[in-house]
């Protein structure tokens, strides 16, 4: 046997043996062994350097050091998903369901909701070629180097597997890994992590894959992506995915109705505590993916999918005090300082009281024992107060009047919940949290500068709004606190880079009132440039697709403040972008101008996604759903009934997948 087929051999076998031992969970040798094969093979990888394989088991150890993590977008959006805590919200999805497909029956795949870190990994030919976090959903941080240490994560593929495609997952911690990891640093007096989740997420960002090497991750993987997938089901493709090496967890069931998804949940609400794994709920999906295609997406979630989240934990403890909270928008949030208690795996030592609705509505006052839960196993929530508790001089709580950090007299509008300090430009907790939100990763993302440092300019008067950055100068930073030549040359190198953040993020970080993420995405793609934005009206702002008066109100406030537009045009001048960079498309024409397109259905010649950019690059404008505005629906193989019966309704032309390639020519 040459070098090359030894080497080979090794490799297959520890890649068997890993498979066994960490997706299977069936060990077929030692850990010794195992160890002596691995060792073997190491040192005849590193005298033959020219066999190097990057799917090879010994690059499981790890050892690349990652100073900085790429950002890398999402070939495919990573959506979040609607929560529901009940069977009637169980009920009221389904029907939403059947009101857009019809009337027909339905199966649903019924998973687990591990607590862990979302992952997308890209394999091309068979071997794992990327890794990115979720991040914001649209783009994350690439953490290939430490993904490819996790055991159960295969490096090399066997079966039938597609050419190219995505797979999503959870990378957790378990349960007793966590444990043992904590056990070790409190033997050496360190302070222990505060639960798995939190552990998992932060492994992922250690600069030494070595180092993530050294704990037990793990990864649960249950979604394909891809032009390539070619399965007709979700269960087909969790299926199918164990065939290919991924570890899928077994508890997923294939269920034929609401009664299943019920017994489902009940049965893991009392089962799930003997699980390796933390867990916080059930996913639950329709499982034909052709209808998943039918349903598509909202802005924030999946149709075809919705989580039910586990009754959270509860405590008492004693409420110490209420402080308020100055946002940057100036909204008042009452928070209730509480004697650290131990709840879901954290010390809780705070909680929001949201408004002052909220606390005459739970009659909260100091010194009460109140009970606490984790809203969705993350934020602490207050629920009630224990009145058996309650000390006899009790005073009801009164909600302060004026601002806590420049005594203005807060104002309270009719229909808003909470109240406003509303010296806008001079308060500084306001100030400072509009730069704060002007800098952070989802805005302009100016590397060198975080919110204590932002916090320090104000307060020795270098900002006083997030148009001040662009003048800052290194020699005007060196004085501050903690600022070395080196901290204040990146600071403004981050600040002159932020420049090239697209239009759709510099509108995000402007901070207007009710202007998120996928809010500005609407209004870049429609109106192009900030001074077709700021001219725009009332009635023409309602009209672009998914603004609402109240948000279109807010962004007309936001232009008819002169302060507001000055600083606008010193962004301009600063040569940040305010408008979007056209990326021309040499096929583009507008013969499907001012039309409205529906697309329902399987089609031969292109994909969903292929025509619904065909309409887009012709001028066209594709809707998620057939209204009165439709021009037409391309309808191809399986339209779901309910669009069907829709467009004949509303008389709206069905033209096939070859009439709208017609309508190009």
């Amino acid at each position: 046997m040459d070098n090359f087929q030894q080497i080979q051999s090794l490799r297959d076998e520890l890649n068997l043996h890993n498979y066994n031992y960490f997706v299977l969970d069936k060990a077929v040798i030692s850990d010794y062994d195992f160890d002596v094969k691995l060792k073997e093979l190491q040192e005849l990888e590193t005298k033959h350097p020219e066999f190097f394989d990057e799917s090879s088991p010994t690059q499981k150890v790890g050892g690349t050091i990652t100073k900085n993590f790429n950002t890398i977008v999402h070939q495919n959006r990573m959506y979040s998903l609607d929560n529901s805590y009940s069977t009637e919200d169980i009920l009221d999805w389904e029907n939403r369901i059947k009101k857009l497909l019809g009337d027909i029956p339905l199966e649903y795949t019924c998973e687990l909701k591990y607590d862990g870190a979302s992952i997308s990994i890209i394999y091309e030919n068979g071997k794992l070629k990327r890794a990115v976090t979720r991040g914001d959903g649209f783009q994350g941080d690439e953490v290939t180097n430490n993904v490819k240490t996790i055991k159960s994560v295969p490096l090399q593929l066997k079966g039938d597997y597609p050419d190219f495609f995505e797979i999503r997952g959870e990378i957790v911690l378990p349960l007793a890994g966590f444990e043992k990891m904590n056990q070790d640093l409190i033997e050496i007096g360190e302070t222990p992590y505060s639960n798995p989740r939190n552990t998992a997420s932060g492994s992922l960002k250690l600069q030494d894959s070595a180092e993530v090497s050294k704990r037990p991750l793990d990864c649960l993987l249950y979604t394909f992506m891809g032009s390539d997938v070619k399965f007709h089901t979700h269960f087909e493709s969790l299926q199918k995915a164990r065939d290919f090496g991924f570890k899928v967890p077994n508890e997923a069931k294939l269920v034929k109705d609401t009664q299943g998804i019920f017994d489902f949940i009940e049965y893991w609400n009392i089962h799930r505590h003997n699980l390796p794994y933390e867990t916080d709920g059930v996913v639950i999906k329709v499982n034909n993916l052709h209808y998943q295609d039918e349903l598509g997406f909202t802005a924030k979630a999946p149709r075809w999918a919705v989580a039910y989240k586990f009754k959270a934990e509860q405590v008492s403890t004693k409420l110490e005090s209420i402080s308020y909270q100055v946002g940057r928008t100036g909204a008042i949030t009452p928070v209730a300082n509480l004697q650290p208690v131990q709840l879901a795996g954290t010390i809780v030592k705070r909680a929001s009281l949201h408004n002052a609705d909220q606390i005459e509505k739970l009659d909260i006052r100091v010194d009460d024992t109140v009970f606490v839960e984790k809203g969705g196993e993350i934020i602490p929530k207050i629920i009630a107060v224990d009145l058996t508790q309650r000390l006899g001089n009790s005073e009801p709580t009164k909600y302060i009047t004026h601002c806590p950090e420049c005594q203005t007299l807060l104002v309270r509008s009719e229909g808003e919940a909470n109240h406003y300090c509303p010296n806008f430009y001079g308060c500084p907790p306001q100030i400072i949290g509009r730069i704060q939100h002007f800098i952070s990763r989802k805005a302009m993302d100016i590397e060198g500068l975080g919110g204590e440092t932002v916090a320090l300019l104000f307060e020795n008067n270098l900002v006083q709004n997030y148009a001040d950055l662009y003048d800052l100068k290194v020699e005007q930073l060196l004085p501050l606190e903690r600022m070395a030549q080196k901290s204040a040359e990146n600071l403004v190198n981050g600040v002159e880079a932020s420049k090239q953040i697209p239009f759709e993020r510099v509108l995000y970080a402007l901070g207007i009132r009710f202007v998120g993420e996928t809010v500005a995405k609407k209004l870049a793609k429609h109106y192009k440039n900030i001074d077709a934005l700021s001219q725009a009206t009332l009635m023409e702002l309602i009209l672009v697709d998914e603004i609402g008066e109240k948000i279109a109100q807010s962004v007309l406030e936001y232009f008819s403040n002169s302060e507001n537009c000055l600083i606008i045009e010193r962004l301009k001048n600063y040569g940040v972008q305010l408008e979007t960079v056209e990326i021309i498309n040499p096929d583009a024409t507008d013969v499907l101008a001012g039309k409205i397109f529906v697309v329902s259905g399987v089609f031969a010649i292109l994909s969903r996604d292929e025509l619904k950019k065909k309409i887009e690059d012709n001028g066209g404008k594709v809707g998620s759903s057939i209204s009165a505005k439709t021009d037409f629906v391309v309808a191809g193989d399986n339209m779901g009934p309910a669009k069907l019966e829709k467009a004949t309704k509303l008389n709206v032309s069905i033209i096939t997948e070859s009439d709208f390639m017609e309508m190009l020519k």
